[in-house]
């Protein structure tokens, strides 16, 4: 943190600083709408909202739903509609998606999901197998090499995957197969990308796979579509003393997107949680009797899923200069909590880190908190490598559910959401008192 944002709290004795946070954590915190919360997670997660990815303008229909929120709060708006549009590329499976092994359909995003770059491919392929004795005896080395693979699928474990990409003879058969299929026994965990590769890329559940089977029928369409607009959803509080210094509470609200049009990723933990929770402190600030003496920034970001790419291009295109940002609070997988949270930045920022910890055993007590150092894991990154100081936080134990079809609302416990919403209250609020 710059020195001239330090907190105040530094001078104080250690007695004054236990005495200030045990009186905050005294006061009666606002009771949690949890009725609320948990409307707004099943709108974000609805088979309407497509994944809240980049096809049937799932991302958009989420984007107007926040919106929305915030117009109803009374937010004050940079743009007349809240949003800052920009453009990303991103290859998406919102079209046919079907894989048949035999007389055996396989079941999207259950038994399969394509390879974030696979490409498209129609018809029925033969299949070859793979034998990771090729990496040891020369004998099995040259038959494998002297096939011809085109127009073939070739099946192999997940696991020497990048070894076969690594061998350069290996590297090139794997290019010039039109599908490669790799088999795994862990779960399907999905990720989206800005390119297409030449040929379909799969991956498949082990145990989905029929033993030996010689031919797999194809129909899988991916579309790259490039330069789609998408955009960020910001709003503020105006502050009482300084409204032009800002704490600013981020999250995003993208996700995966959809398979094929029979399944999606609802992406309830990831981050309908983290965007719920930020519409909730919204709610609270926005209130007159709960504005701050900084202007409190909400930001909704697009594109974190295809690599941080809303939160890269708000530190680029900002709406208020970075230097005026006193702080930032990204929240991301906030919707367990049963081991606590962890706090990404905590060995960067002491003291705020400190001041947290504070807050939570005077009272707030939302279990363990954990300090992590830097990590580009989430929309923080952005705005600490150009020097504001951030956290991010995220809860951890509960749904083991992420970046797949299970990460549902129904399935979401929200352990520490109430206590969270709460922590992060008082902790914005005391932010606001001290530096």
């Amino acid at each position: 943190m710059h020195s001239a944002n330090r907190l105040r709290i530094i001078r104080s004795s250690p007695a004054v600083i236990g005495a200030l946070v045990t009186l905050l954590a005294a006061q009666p915190a606002p009771a949690q709408d949890m009725d609320r919360v948990r409307r707004t997670i099943s709108v974000l997660t609805s088979p309407k909202l497509h994944g809240r990815g980049y096809t049937h303008h799932g991302d958009q229909r989420a984007a107007a739903y926040i919106a929305k929120r915030f117009r109803q709060l009374g937010l004050q708006a940079w743009q007349p509609d809240y949003r800052q549009p920009f453009p990303l590329t991103v290859n998406t499976f919102s079209e046919a998606l079907k894989v048949s092994v035999g007389r055996q359909a396989l079941q999207p995003g259950i038994d399969f999901i394509p390879h974030p770059t696979s490409g498209s491919f129609q018809g029925e392929l033969a299949v070859v197998y793979f034998d990771t004795l090729a990496f040891t005896q020369t004998r099995i080395r040259n038959q494998f090499l002297q096939q011809d693979l085109r127009q073939k699928a070739l099946v192999y474990e997940q696991r020497i995957e990048a070894r076969l990409r690594q061998e350069p003879e290996f590297k090139a058969k794997l290019a010039a197969v039109s599908a490669s299929i790799a088999l795994t026994a862990a779960k399907l965990t999905a990720s989206v990308a800005d390119n297409q590769a030449t040929q379909v890329r799969l991956l498949v559940r082990t145990q989905a796979w029929p033993a030996q089977a010689q031919h797999v029928r194809l129909d899988v369409t991916a579309r790259l579509q490039q330069v789609y607009q998408t955009q960020n959803v910001l709003g503020y509080v105006p502050g009482t003393a300084f409204p032009d210094s800002f704490l600013v509470v981020t999250a995003h609200y993208d996700h995966l997107g959809e398979l094929g049009g029979r399944a999606y990723f609802p992406g309830a933990n990831d981050n309908a949680s983290g965007t719920a929770m930020l519409l909730e402190l919204a709610a609270h600030f926005a209130q007159p009797a709960n504005r701050l003496r900084y202007s409190v920034a909400f930001i909704a970001f697009s594109g974190e899923e295809a690599g941080l790419l809303g939160s890269q291009y708000f530190v680029a295109n900002p709406a208020m200069p970075l230097s005026s940002i006193r702080f930032l609070l990204n929240l991301d997988l906030v919707g367990t909590g049963e081991e606590g949270i962890t706090v990404v930045n905590g060995k960067v920022h002491s003291q705020e880190y400190q001041l947290l910890q504070q807050l939570n055993t005077s009272g707030v007590g939302v279990g363990s908190i954990a300090a992590r150092g830097r990590a580009a894991n989430s929309d923080h990154f952005p705005f600490s490598e150009q020097g504001v100081p951030a956290f991010f936080w995220y809860t951890r134990g509960g749904t083991a559910a992420y970046h797949d079809v299970h990460d549902k609302a129904e399935a979401l416990p929200l352990t520490a959401f109430p206590r969270l919403v709460n922590l992060a209250r008082q902790f914005l609020q005391r932010l606001s008192r001290t530096i």
